[in-house]
């Protein structure tokens, strides 16, 4: 098991071809996936696919990608964070923070102490000047994550393809911090 990062209760490794089974749990719980896709489960095929991409990460980026987090007294899988380029509208020194946790884990603190174990890094190892986040207007949950995380609102806007979930008529929130402001 790579270790990419402790924390006082988490630990963040990359992934393997064994945690197909911990995905494809998370990803069929309707109340994980009601702000990704409307609660639908993600097939087991579509999970496999998508491992290549997940691992390519670390090869192309040092230091970032995608991060299977662990219960660290137990091992029990909790979820995953990404902290990765984003590939669609890269922009130099700017990383994108996301996270998935299964329901069980939600409400306890380990969202926000991943985020905020993940920027330090970020900004203390990688050379990171910004961090940006997004989620749904309407999932408050992840909007409280990314504020506890140091993250400050930026911009609503509404994105093509979430028209079958409800709630994306308010649009997609953005939050950002840069490393002057996590520095101050």
């Amino acid at each position: 098991m790579s270790i990419f990062l402790e924390t006082n209760r988490l630990t963040l490794r990359r992934f393997t071809e064994a945690d197909e089974d911990n995905l494809v749990e998370l990803d069929s719980d309707p109340e994980v996936m009601r702000f990704l896709n409307g609660g639908r489960p993600t097939p087991r095929e579509e999970v496999r696919s998508r491992l290549p991409a997940l691992f390519g990460y670390y090869e192309r980026f040092e230091g970032f990608g995608y991060w299977a987090a662990e219960e660290k007294s137990t091992g029990r899988f909790l979820g995953w964070f990404h902290f990765r380029p984003n590939l669609n509208e890269p922009r130099d020194g700017e990383i994108e923070l996301g996270y998935r946790l299964r329901r069980s884990a939600w409400g306890m603190g380990y969202a926000t102490e991943g985020s905020r174990a993940l920027i330090h890094k970020g900004f203390t190892e990688l050379g990171v000047e910004r961090v940006v986040a997004e989620t749904m207007t309407v999932n408050l949950g992840s909007r409280r994550v990314m504020e506890k995380s140091g993250l400050t609102f930026v911009r609503t806007f509404h994105r093509d393809g979430l028209d079958a979930i409800e709630g994306s008529e308010h649009g997609v929130v953005e939050y950002a911090l840069t490393k002057a402001d996590w520095e101050a």
